[in-house]
């Protein structure tokens, strides 16, 4: 007698949306990473631009957004994310900072790239994400948790 072979639960879920979160300030990370989770998003925490280069090159294939902040030791939110696009090229990266400067605040779609001003809302971070990630599926909409 023979079974139907069935798929284990990991292979039914749809896969979360992971996002590298860079962010030196621990209260910002913390507090960043909370809000990304409990709206459905996997998170990967980096405090600083080496550390963030490092999780990128074990963990590429399955990022979908790095989230950095402008300043960060070791390099800019802008140089990391040149990094990681000498990778991937196609990598979308939100970089976000508390800094009034404007040219930290120029958006440029068509590199994958897009900016935030801190402080930010929860819901502003959210529809900022989502409006990124446009309609790439996702466990729960992130949109759901809010």
């Amino acid at each position: 007698m023979t079974f139907p072979a069935y798929a284990s639960a990991n292979d039914r879920l749809p896969r979360r949306t992971m996002i590298l979160l860079v962010e030196d300030d621990p209260f910002v990370r913390e507090a960043t990473c909370s809000i990304l989770e409990n709206a459905g998003f996997e998170v990967l925490p980096a405090v600083d631009a080496p550390s963030a280069l490092k999780l990128y090159e074990e963990r590429h294939l399955v990022i979908d957004l790095v989230m950095t902040d402008m300043i960060l030791p070791g390099a800019t939110g802008e140089q990391l994310g040149q990094a990681m696009r000498q990778r991937s090229p196609s990598i979308l990266v939100l970089v976000t900072s508390g800094y009034i400067n404007p040219e930290y605040e120029v958006e440029a779609p068509e590199s994958r790239t897009y900016f935030l001003s801190k402080p930010y809302s929860r819901k502003t971070l959210i529809d900022k994400i989502e409006k990124i990630l446009g309609d790439k599926p996702q466990a729960r909409a992130a949109s759901q948790a809010c």
